[in-house]
Parts: structure tokens; C-alpha cells; sequence
């Protein structure tokens, strides 16, 4: 099959790759048809990374059913899926308890298998593969796993109704935090650095934008909130930002009240200056959240797919560019330029 494989600086090179197979009786293949890219793809843009040299990246993705092993019961071929890529070994005490998302072995796992999107063909187990309402499209689709990593930061954070929050950083994943907590009933102040996206985040229902470069930020937040600090900050920014971000986050944040880190690390960044007495004094809880998983008895990745088709969540309006996988390195170099470019959410037809 066609792949487009991580070359030792860190671009990408169109080339030839195994087509996979199905591996268990409940597996399924599927032919993607979108796949995204995410702050995650782009922390590892124009990286020396020899460990992944020749391998295929990418975990946003939908497609079609091509094939399904002996077992399957929930898809068929010619079935639209959108296809969740967090595996793990699900042999661990995380995974028996379905959160495979902090399963140690979940890179290692997900990365042979399930999170290959820079390709024709993907394979893996068919309760990771969700149908597709009619009314959704496959570029839609593909931004469920970035709605499905803001939901699992939504439930960790114990948002409430009429709650004052502030979110980090208008990428995708902090324009889905935005929806995610006006749905939830909160009144949410967003920052950025990025006109045209808060313009777009104040189209999907931000009562306030900052842009953190020209206006004073803690000072708009305290007026927001009343000079008490917001209920719960979430920091969506990440990577190289997040030793300017996380302290912000801290200082925006209300005496008792939380901050849910969302935005992925650098890999070595190791120490980051925080105002730990402040911290301390003021029993502000610092809330690390990883991808995503299940809540209690649901899968997030369902849930939000739900609310997609619903028109609880607009994915149409983050999707500002698109390319064909051949052209991956022009689409890489868009959407890390966003400033100039104006990406939000970069789609690959594959």
C-alpha cells in the first residue's frame, strides 16, 4: 500500500508499505479516506527522531470497512467508521479496567498497530471502529479524537454549570474545549496569539477572546471573573509554549480551583518554573490528562460522536485546509505555519 514514511529528519517520503492483515478473529481492516494532523504530529515535524525512521504516523482518522475477521459483529464492509487509535496491551490492571490510556505499553502497542492514518490501510480490533451517522462526513470524523481528548479533560475537571473557565490556546484541541464547556454551561474566556482563531472562537460561542501577544491577559481574566480568578483553566497550548502557558494558567486560575493540563510536553522538558508556594497556599489542583478512553460506562470516543452528529459540536468550522497525501509535507509545513496560514485543523486525503 501507499504510505507516507517519516524520513530520519524528520519529513516524509511517499513509498511502499505492508498492507495489513487481519490479525484476530475480531479484527477489521479499513481504507482510510481522512486523516489529521494534530499538535502531536507536529511536535514531531522536522525532528531528528531515528527511532522512527520509515515508520507511519498519524492517529486521526475515518474510513471504510474493507474487510472484517470471523468474529465481527458491530461493522461490515462498506460500513463509513470513525476509528479510534489508543490500544493497549489489554492484558495490564489499566486496561482491565478499561483505562488503556495510561497503559504503559500504550505507545508501543497503538504505534504497530492501530495508529498508522498516513495510509491506505489500517488494521485492528473492531471495537475500536464506530459507524458513522449519515449527516457526518469523514473529515468531520477525523476530528473525534481530538473532541474525544477534550472530553476526557472535560470529566476530569468536574465542570458545573454556570462555572467560570478559561481555556489556553485556540488550536483544535482548545476550540474543542471551548465547546465542550459551553455544552456543559460554563462561561469560557479563550487565548491566543492567532486572530483568525479566535474569530472562529468566538463564532462557536466564546464569550470572551484575548489575544495573549496585545491585551493583558490576567487582567481581561479578572474582569471576566470578577477579580476572583477563573473555577478552572485548561491548558490546550502545549509543546514549546507550555513554560510561558502553565504558569498562566496557574496565575489565572481562582483559591481552589483547577487546572487540567491538556496540551501535550515537549519530551525533554523536565523542569518548568511554577509558583509553587502560591500554588500551594492557594489549594489550586494541577490536573494532568492523557488522550482519552472510557467514562464510566461509555467509550469517550462514542460520546462525542454522538454529540457531533447531534449538532452539539461543529467540526465543519475548525477544518481550514486540506491536502492529499502525496502533498503531506506542504499540508505539515501549513499547518505548523498557522500564523501566517491561518490552519486550525489540517485534513489528508489519503
Amino acid at each position: 500500500m501507499k504510505a507516507a514514511l517519516k524520513t530520519l529528519e524528520g519529513t516524509f517520503e511517499i513509498g511502499e508499505a505492508e498492507t495489513p492483515t487481519i490479525a484476530e478473529p475480531d479484527w477489521v481492516i479499513a481504507k482510510v479516506r481522512v486523516a489529521g494532523i494534530c499538535g502531536t504530529d507536529l511536535r514531531h515535524w522536522k525532528i531528528e527522531e531515528p527511532e522512527l525512521e520509515c515508520k507511519i504516523m498519524g492517529h486521526e482518522l475515518s474510513g471504510e470497512v474493507v474487510e472484517v475477521g470471523p468474529a465481527v459483529t458491530n461493522v461490515k464492509p462498506g460500513d463509513r467508521v470513525v476509528i479510534e487509535t489508543l490500544l493497549g496491551d489489554e492484558t495490564c490492571e489499566w486496561c482491565n479496567i478499561q483505562r488503556y490510556n495510561i497503559c504503559p505499553n500504550l505507545y508501543p502497542v497503538r504505534m504497530k498497530t492501530i495508529s498508522q492514518a498516513f495510509a491506505q490501510y489500517v488494521a485492528g480490533p473492531s471495537k475500536k471502529f464506530y459507524k458513522l451517522p449519515e449527516n457526518v462526513s469523514f473529515e468531520e470524523a477525523t476530528l473525534l479524537d481530538t473532541f474525544s481528548v477534550c472530553m476526557h479533560a472535560i470529566q476530569l475537571s468536574g465542570i458545573k454549570i454556570n462555572d467560570k473557565v478559561v481555556v489556553i490556546g485556540a488550536g483544535c484541541i482548545g476550540l474543542g474545549q471551548l465547546q465542550l464547556a459551553k455544552v456543559c454551561g460554563a462561561d469560557v474566556l479563550i487565548t491566543d496569539k492567532v486572530d483568525s482563531a479566535l474569530k472562529v472562537a468566538k463564532e462557536l460561542g466564546a464569550d470572551e477572546i484575548v489575544n495573549i501577544n496585545s491585551e493583558d491577559g490576567h487582567a481581561r481574566v479578572m474582569e471576566f471573573t470578577g477579580g476572583r480568578g477563573a473555577d478552572i483553566v485548561f491548558e490546550c497550548a502545549g509543546g514549546s509554549a507550555m513554560p510561558m502557558t502553565l504558569p498562566q494558567a496557574v496565575s489565572f486560575t481562582r483559591i481552589g480551583g483547577k487546572v487540567v493540563i491538556v496540551g501535550g510536553f515537549e519530551k525533554d522538558q523536565k523542569a518548568l518554573e511554577l509558583d509553587w508556594a502560591q500554588l500551594q497556599k492557594s489549594e489550586i489542583k494541577l490536573i494532568p490528562s492523557a488522550s482519552y478512553s472510557y467514562w464510566d460506562i461509555y467509550p469517550e470516543m462514542k460520546m462525542c460522536l454522538d454529540l457531533l452528529a447531534k449538532g452539539k459540536l461543529n467540526a465543519k468550522k475548525l477544518i481550514t485546509h486540506s491536502f492529499s497525501l502525496d502533498d503531506i509535507n506542504q499540508a505539515f509545513d501549513t499547518a505548523r505555519n498557522k500564523e501566517a496560514t491561518g490552519a486550525i485543523f489540517v485534513a489528508l486525503k489519503v
